[in-house]
């Protein structure tokens, strides 16, 4: 199989997840998950956690918000390394224009980051949400038309070598209960 092969069996495959101009609860779903990964609600919700937190919470958030800065300035080197172009469509309009390229998924990254993060760090309760949340949204984003399947599956792949290496950086954090 060559590389065109695979792109048009990806293409094909994502678009049979596609979901975007189908109205309804599922459309509705998707739209939330998709957008649930956005890293301006991610950076606002720990900087809100290190504001109010004990020190342990501040500690926590501010190594969260490193590795999701680092993750972030990784998947848009890669994105400037492989230009690929987002799928045609409508819908998410904010991202089509503030970031053309698709390939690799930052909110699959930033939801694989976060779980391994939270898992390895506490608190213990939230992380079985995100292991669950993190596919999610990497699915909501080919169903919503924003990436391929194969942007995600790269997104996954940083987001877990990134959440790995975070956990190494950071070994000194307690986990919180």
């Amino acid at each position: 199989m060559n590389l065109r092969s695979l792109l048009e069996a990806d293409a094909r495959w994502s678009e049979r997840l596609r979901m975007a101009e189908r109205p309804g609860t599922l459309h509705i779903v998707g739209a939330f998950l998709a957008h649930s990964g956005d890293s301006w609600f991610w950076g606002l919700a720990l900087i809100a956690v290190w504001a109010m937190g004990a020190p342990a919470w501040k500690a926590w958030s501010l190594h969260l918000l490193i590795a999701i800065g680092a993750t972030a300035a990784l998947v848009l080197a890669l994105k400037l390394v492989f230009r690929r172009r987002r799928p045609e469509g409508d819908w998410g309009g904010i991202y089509r224009n503030t970031d053309p390229h698709s390939f690799p998924s930052g909110h699959a990254a930033r939801g694989v980051l976060l779980a391994i993060m939270v898992w390895a760090m506490g608190p213990g309760w939230l992380a079985p949400i995100l292991f669950l949340w993190a596919p999610l949204v990497a699915l909501a984003r080919v169903a919503m038309g924003l990436h391929y399947l194969s942007d995600v599956l790269a997104g996954v792949a940083v987001g877990g070598f990134m959440g790995s290496l975070a956990v190494l950086i950071f070994p000194y954090v307690l986990p919180l209960t």
